[in-house]
């Protein structure tokens, strides 16, 4: 029987999901989001998240696709080569560049295809392949909830050249390791900002009608910002309550995360550091500044933006301290010594 090395991650339960593996293993061996009460080594279908060990064929592809092996950063901003803010004329979340890059990248044919996740009204998201402009409209606004973004590639890497991921930085990251070690089809990786995550059952059923005390049909939209987590309802009011109430409610993987800034993408995204309207954007690979200059006619530039990068600075060193010492306890329960910071 295999015993590839992210089944110590999974056991563990520091697997980010971000389905790095899920798409690349070629034995198909891995999958996500099956439940049954029991695990059977030879059968796919009874596993919520993980790898059959006696379908795997031991080529070890998945332990260098994952990032909780390969590691982290200490410097999030050592490959950052410009920082300033932009937004467009979209609706979305903040600024709105998320989608017109997507959107420019579609209508330029720089990608074929660009995974997105779409919401309900129930804030339940689903996993959609975006090929033309107009799919982005269905992916716009920040969700807080979790869906694994690059486990959706499978059939993509079969049936196009040029892939996009947008994701945040677990997905970043796996996307990176699988352009290193597996698959050169992925030409772009924009990257969110993210302190933390939440499964749909915890956020709809504990934290939006007992920690903010609200109705779920009633919130058109969440944030994270001023150190508070803020819902805005369909009556024009906003309603908010310290990060702190609700931070311990995320997924267990993010408690051991030490990427804020998705240090892997060729672009990094997100709305700290910008004043409100606004997104902040990194740029960190010279195919990202090629990227980004494929819109800059389309959107408005702020040079010097205010909080600033001192800000975003700030708070990805509290994600550092509040999960490095995490991270590197698990790391000491593995038998393999690959994880860690470098």
């Amino acid at each position: 029987m295999a015993h590839p090395k992210i089944l110590e991650v999974i056991e563990h339960d520091v697997c980010t999901a971000c389905g790095a593996c899920v798409s690349t293993c070629p034995a198909g061996a891995i999958v996500m989001n099956k439940r049954a009460e029991i695990r059977d080594p030879d059968n796919l279908e009874l596993y919520v998240k993980g790898a059959a060990p006696n379908v795997c064929e031991g080529c070890l592809t998945c332990a260098r696709l994952c990032p909780v092996i390969d590691g982290y950063v200490e410097d999030e901003f050592a490959n950052v080569k410009e920082f300033f803010a932009a937004k467009s004329a979209i609706k979305g979340q903040d600024g709105g560049v998320t989608s017109i890059l997507a959107k420019t990248l579609l209508e330029t044919g720089t990608v074929d295809c660009i995974v997105g996740i779409a919401r309900d009204d129930q804030w339940g998201t689903e996993l959609i392949l975006m090929t033309k402009p107009e799919d982005v409209d269905q992916t716009t606004g920040t969700k807080y909830t979790y869906d694994s973004v690059l486990s959706a590639l499978r059939e993509p890497f079969e049936k196009y050249d040029k892939i996009g991921v947008i994701g945040v930085p677990c997905q970043a990251h796996g996307a990176r390791l699988i352009f290193e070690n597996a698959s050169d089809k992925i030409v772009v990786i924009i990257g969110l900002l993210c302190m933390e995550s939440f499964h749909h059952d915890v956020m709809t059923e504990k934290i939006i009608p007992e920690v903010m005390g609200l109705k779920l049909e009633d919130v058109v939209k969440m944030n994270f910002n001023k150190g508070k987590f803020w819902n805005y309802t369909k009556d024009g009011q906003e309603h908010s309550v310290k990060i702190a109430d609700v931070a311990h409610y995320a997924r267990n993987p993010c408690h051991h995360c030490c990427d804020y800034t998705s240090v892997f993408a060729d672009i990094s995204l997100g709305s700290v550091g910008a004043p409100e309207g606004w997104n902040s954007v990194f740029i960190r690979t010279e195919e990202g500044r090629k990227i980004f200059d494929l819109v800059k006619d389309k959107v408005e530039i702020m040079e010097d933006p205010k909080p600033g990068l001192d800000m975003v600075k700030k708070l990805a060193q509290m994600k550092h301290d509040n999960n490095k010492k995490h991270y590197l306890e698990v790391c000491e329960e593995f038998t393999f010594d690959e994880c860690g910071f470098h």
